[in-house]
């Protein structure tokens, strides 16, 4: 994040997504969370420490799967259209 630009606050799927986060993994004070919002579509952008990334993605990427079944499913009861990407 740019320091020139103020945070912007994380939006109930934000949120959402950064406390299923924490719970998955060892290191909870390094997961980051940012929104980048797009004309149709916001990315939720999820970073965890280089040893936790194999919790966030889980086996055959299950877990990740999960969680943005899930994200799918919140965002259309808001009627957006959000997309997990998990950043290594």
């Amino acid at each position: 994040m740019s320091s020139t630009t103020p945070a912007k606050p994380l939006s109930e799927l934000g949120l959402m997504i950064e406390q299923i986060a924490r719970l998955l993994v060892d290191y909870s004070e390094q997961v980051q969370v940012r929104e980048v919002e797009g004309e149709n579509t916001t990315v939720i952008e999820l970073a965890v420490a280089k040893t936790d990334i194999g919790k966030i993605i889980g086996k055959q990427g299950r877990t990740a799967q999960a969680l943005r079944t899930v994200l799918t499913g919140a965002s259309t009861k808001l009627r957006k259209r959000t997309v997990l990407e998990i950043l290594e």
